[in-house]
């Protein structure tokens, strides 16, 4: 049976997001902005930024395949899901559940750039610097960890796991 370590409290998770959305309401508060949640496990972050911000704000969505069903990222990242809102001289944030190698967002931040947006900046709601192999910026993180296989508020292994309301490290 797999054992849960708590590494974030539901508590604690809300603290970080509601800070989080107060920050970047007053950064772009003269701006355009659009959020590219990255699917499946930034969902639920997403949605609780979303509703924390006191901006206009637009939203889509974009689906990138890296780990399957293992716990390890194969290295070749995939785009499963294409974005359909016009982004061209706008302000774009991506949101993300965890960043880990970087390869994932690296990939989707030259995607991105192709559609000539005015910015685009990273936030996580995890920065996991352990098997970093990119020189990713990260702008915004409510949380920083330095190992661990992390589930729970929108993570999963293996499709798993995503439901629980806190962070947890997964011993297997």
């Amino acid at each position: 049976m797999p054992e849960l370590i708590p590494v974030l409290s539901k508590e604690e998770i809300e603290t970080a997001v509601a800070n989080l959305a107060k920050k970047i309401s007053a950064d772009y508060k003269n701006g355009e902005l659009v959020l590219v949640g990255v699917l499946k496990g930034a969902f639920v972050f997403l949605a609780d930024l979303f509703r924390h911000l006191t901006i206009e704000v637009k939203v889509d969505f974009v689906r990138l395949a890296s780990y399957g069903m293992d716990r390890s990222s194969s290295g070749e990242v995939r785009l499963t899901k294409e974005l359909e809102i016009d982004i061209q001289n706008k302000d774009v944030l991506i949101v993300e559940d965890i960043i880990d190698t970087g390869l994932s967002l690296t990939f989707l931040v030259d995607y991105l750039n192709s559609f000539k947006p005015r910015t685009v900046r990273i936030c996580t709601m995890i920065d996991k610097r352990q098997r970093r192999e990119t020189d990713i910026r990260i702008d915004y993180s409510a949380h920083v960890v330095d190992r661990g296989f992390l589930v729970g508020y929108g993570l999963d292994y293996a499709e798993n796991y995503r439901n629980l309301p806190a962070v947890y490290d997964l011993k297997l």
